[in-house]
């Protein structure tokens, strides 16, 4: 193992401010954890720009080294399920909050974290998706159980961020008519040519608990009012599929959309999710997902430019997915 890594690392002053620098790092500093990564790729989600800028207390101690993904190769392992030359993906797990993350050129995890790298995927690919595609993903498979009807179109909310760009891709590529709804309407081409039917605007709080019903599902990625509304349009029997909370905790909603319409509300978490199910959400990732859609929704950065890139989501700026080339 090499003697020292390169990193981003977070520090925080006694007076409460976070700062973000690239440091080499020794390596007996890596926390403890039964498998050693050499990461290739991270990845940049909405929680790694809070962690950036030391907003809203998603880092638990300091320092810290934030991403909360990751994919490379199994350097050490002690682990009887991982060996040296594995390939891996870790999303989740509460790595880059209460356990370092994968702005890293090392780390060392649980083995009880990591999944395969599926066959044929290339790291850089697994950080495409990342968290926010294994979420759009299962929000896929939430609306599938239900085997909602696509007489109506779909609807995605928060359609030209990470988890919001994916769905529409995929939900395209299985069938279904989406229309993408954003605040952006400038990202109109690029959700197009995701496959969005058609490109709307933000959702206002419904008026009526009961609207016109206008989708078979939704998946959303923003909450709050949103939320509401999505519910009260969806028609019977649909499903809302819902996975974001930028739009706040609270739900004005009232039960007619559950009990007049029989409307399903999915809750979406990429943790908790059974690791089988995990599995196959990946896999059906590499199967589903058009190459050419994928890297027309990628751009790459280094990880140096992580400080500058990386508070930049918080402002909505950040069109699909962001991964970050490691080494």
């Amino acid at each position: 193992m090499q003697p020292d890594f390169s990193a981003v690392l977070l520090t925080q002053s006694e007076n409460g401010r976070v700062t973000a620098d690239v440091k080499r790092i020794p390596s007996e500093d890596l926390p403890k954890g039964d498998v050693l990564v050499s990461i290739a790729y991270s990845d940049l989600n909405y929680k790694d720009g809070l962690a950036l800028t030391g907003k809203n207390k998603v880092v638990r101690k300091y320092p810290m080294i934030p991403g909360i993904d990751f994919a490379g190769t199994v350097e050490e392992s002690q682990s009887p399920n991982w060996y040296p030359g594995d390939e891996v993906i870790l999303t989740g797990w509460g790595v880059g909050e209460r356990h370092w993350g994968g702005y890293s050129e090392l780390a060392r995890v649980s083995s009880q974290w990591l999944v395969p790298l599926p066959g044929g995927m290339t790291h850089r690919d697994a950080m495409a998706y990342g968290t926010a595609g294994l979420t759009a993903m299962l929000s896929v498979m939430a609306l599938e159980q239900r085997r909602i009807a696509k007489e109506l179109p779909v609807v995605v909310t928060g359609a030209s961020g990470g988890v919001g760009s994916v769905a529409v891709a995929l939900l395209a590529a299985n069938g279904y008519e989406v229309y993408a709804s954003t605040g952006r309407q400038e990202e109109s081409d690029f959700l197009k040519a995701l496959g969005a039917a058609e490109v709307i605007g933000r959702f206002d709080a419904p008026t009526r608990p009961l609207e016109s019903e206008r989708w078979a599902g939704a998946v959303d990625t923003v909450g709050g009012d949103t939320l509401a509304a999505l519910l009260a349009g969806t028609t019977y029997g649909g499903t809302v599929a819902a996975c974001g909370l930028a739009g706040g905790i609270t739900l004005p909603t009232s039960v007619f959309p559950f009990i007049l319409r029989g409307v399903g509300l999915q809750g979406i978490d990429s943790v908790m999710c059974p690791i089988e199910t995990r599995k196959e959400a990946w896999k059906r990732l590499h199967d589903e997902m058009p190459q050419t859609v994928l890297e027309r929704l990628t751009s790459e950065i280094s990880l140096t430019e992580v400080l500058t890139v990386g508070p930049s989501i918080l402002d909505g700026t950040v069109r699909g997915r962001t991964v970050i080339r490691v080494k």
